[in-house]
């Protein structure tokens, strides 16, 4: 009979902290540099699953028993879904009303 081998050779933390790191800062930087709405929503997500990676990390490597840093990230996923839907939907209207979707329409609306 032959038996499957399971790899116990597990990532190190340290491994996709780094990753997270990355892509929290990849996030910041696009939203401070981009004048495209679209631009800088993408960037809040990637910020977003950077944190949700962190729930997820430090869940399985501090309590791996338990199940609470996945029940965060998951409400963390639903929630910037909720968010993505609701700046699409003023996106859309910002692009209705000025034919384009820079941070400089935005301030046009105000007056």
């Amino acid at each position: 009979m032959i038996e499957l081998l399971v790899n116990s050779v597990s990532i190190p933390m340290v491994a996709f902290l780094i990753v997270s790191l990355i892509m929290f800062f990849a996030g910041v930087f696009g939203f401070l540099t981009r004048k495209n709405l679209i631009m800088i929503l993408i960037s809040v997500e990637l910020i977003l699953n950077s944190v949700d990676i962190n729930f997820a990390v430090f869940n399985r490597y501090l309590f791996p028993e338990q199940m609470e840093g996945l029940f965060f990230a998951l409400f963390g996923i639903a929630i910037a879904a909720c968010e993505t839907a609701v700046a699409i939907a003023i996106i859309i209207n910002i692009y209705r009303r000025f034919g384009n979707v820079d941070v400089d329409n935005v301030n046009k609306l105000k007056g």
